[in-house]
């Protein structure tokens, strides 16, 4: 009886190695296809590979069988040699007797199983297509021009596939064939489902005493910056008058610029600045400065946020400031949607309460973070639009988000009456 052989590994070349280790020179490879091969902690990582499949022949007459540990003997035993005057490229190996019919069988039946495959698929897509015609939802309907034109608008603005994904399918849900025919009321809709989107972190203001808020986030996003200009809207008052007591912090104590940049703010505000380098520093700079104190202000190390041992470490630090303090992870407007889905899910440790958006200045387009933020149900407190202290930061608010966007007919009084300010925090005049 004919034997046959599966054998599967990362490559052709190893698999094949693998079968003629196991199984001897003179098995015949019949057919191979790329699989994943299970791997890593109990199995749950898999990576592509290769399985061959194949038969090998019954030993030829007077052949007899290895003695373990014996030499396979090589195929060349098993075959005739060619005439050695023939030339090398008409020399053909004979296989032996019955083995082209067995390997004739087997393509045979695997043929079959293939055609029976690709029916069963056919037979699934028609069912599906059924389906989807019966609720309304036909194929036609996928390509109409005003749905193309939405996720073109879309895809301007740098919105991320899942977030594009939702709002056309709640467009196809929502309105009506007829409906689709009037764009800009589509994309009026659209533009209310995005607002819609967009959360609003509820301050808690100063109903606690001394509020203690702490800037966290990635370098170079302007964390030191938005610390002054949060100082001089929260401290100063519009004739220049200090209105609150506010100290402000950095843990940076061995980075000396960010630390002097602290301080150079500081010093033309006449607030405290303080540097502290661990857990006790800070616990007990706050515990002796608590008194009388409106509002902790404390700058943190821009941290790469796939370093987990440093976001670690900066975790147990901050637990210094207490419970009641509020984490805000500040974020560039300009990074670009997949890093910004990173960065939020890497500095969750922290339990932030809220988003700053940064640097709303340097990037014309908004999709990235409105759908990021979306996706990952974030809210966003403050954003700031440019270097200066203190004008260049504001409450966030809705409708700064919708008239950044590219392509989209805005309504603007329409808009805020649909999405009105937030918040009393007086801010200074947005620049």
């Amino acid at each position: 009886m004919q034997q046959y052989f599966i054998e599967q590994a990362p490559t052709y070349d190893e698999a094949e190695r693998k079968a003629r280790a196991k199984y001897g020179e003179r098995l015949t490879i019949l057919m191979h296809e790329t699989v994943k091969i299970p791997g890593g902690f109990l199995n749950l990582f898999s990576r592509e590979g290769v399985k061959i499949a194949g038969i090998i022949p019954k030993l030829g007459k007077g052949v007899q069988a290895r003695e373990p540990g014996a030499r396979e003997p090589s195929i060349r035993e098993f075959i005739p040699s060619q005439e050695p005057s023939q030339p090398r490229e008409h020399r053909v190996a004979r296989e032996p007797l019955g083995f082209v019919e067995e390997k004739e069988r087997i393509l045979a039946m695997a043929k079959a199983g293939k055609d029976n495959a690709i029916k069963e698929v056919l037979a699934e897509v028609k069912t599906i297509k059924e389906k989807l015609e019966t609720q309304g939802l036909a194929s036609s309907r996928e390509e109409h021009p005003t749905l193309n034109r939405i996720d073109d608008v879309l895809i301007l603005n740098d919105f991320p596939p899942s977030y594009r994904k939702t709002l056309l399918d709640r467009i196809r849900k929502e309105i009506s064939l007829d409906g689709l025919e009037d764009y800009n009321a589509v994309q009026d809709r659209v533009l209310e489902w995005i607002g819609e989107s967009i959360r609003i972190h509820d301050s808690a203001a100063f109903k606690i005493r001394p509020r203690v808020m702490v800037l966290v986030g990635p370098t170079g996003v302007g964390k030191t910056t938005t610390i002054a200009k949060l100082a001089a809207n929260f401290g100063i008052d519009d004739m220049g008058h200090h209105k609150r007591r506010i100290i402000m912090v950095t843990i940076d104590a061995y980075r000396i610029g960010a630390r002097q940049q602290l301080e150079t703010y500081s010093s033309v505000m006449e607030f405290p600045c303080y540097a502290v380098g661990d857990y006790d520093e800070l616990k007990k700079l706050m515990a002796m400065n608590a008194e009388g104190t409106d509002l902790f202000l404390i700058d943190t190390i821009g941290k790469n946020p796939r370093d987990m041992v440093q976001l670690g470490e900066m975790k147990q630090l901050l637990d210094a400031a207490g419970s009641q303090a509020e984490i805000h992870l500040a974020l560039s407007a300009s990074t670009k949607a997949s890093d910004l889905t990173e960065i939020l899910r890497h500095f969750e440790c922290f339990n932030y309460r809220s988003v700053i958006v940064t640097k709303l200045d340097e990037t014309i387009r908004t999709g990235n973070i409105i759908g990021a933020l979306a996706e990952k149900g974030k809210a966003v407190s403050y954003i700031t639009n440019g270097q200066k202290v203190p004008t260049d930061i504001q409450r966030a608010q809705v409708i700064q988000f919708l008239i950044n966007l590219e392509g989209f007919r805005v309504n603007r009084i329409k808009l805020e009456d649909r999405f009105p300010p937030t918040g009393n925090e007086h801010m200074q005049k947005w620049s």
